[in-house]
């Protein structure tokens, strides 16, 4: 089962999210998602452990649990496919260039 684990602080770290989860069976992948560019955690992380009975008890027993000082949130992930939208532009505004008369123009 793939488990979603929000509000984390960004100190913690994958061994860490690996231990937390680890009480509750076994882990087959404990990943922080990181920030590409700053390679700053971005609060959020992914768990994924085989056996469902245990997940289900990790999520249960987790869920509003406080981790460095933060109260984390813990649910089952949602497949991507099913996040909604088609990851195309939702918003309806467009660009207009300001018709400028020095823009182009030499002095």
């Amino acid at each position: 089962m793939n488990i979603y684990v929000s509000n984390l602080s960004f100190n913690v770290t994958d061994e860490d999210l690996q231990d937390y989860f680890a009480e509750y069976g076994e882990v087959s992948s404990a990943k922080v998602i990181m920030d590409k560019f700053t390679g700053k955690s971005r609060g959020f992380a992914f768990v994924e452990m085989p056996d469902d009975a245990a997940a289900q008890k990790a999520i249960q027993e987790l869920d509003g649990a406080s981790v460095d000082g933060r109260t984390i949130g813990v649910s089952v992930a949602k497949p991507r496919e099913d996040r909604g939208g088609n990851g195309g532009n939702k918003g309806g505004g467009s660009f207009q260039r300001r018709n400028n008369n020095y823009s182009n123009s030499r002095y």
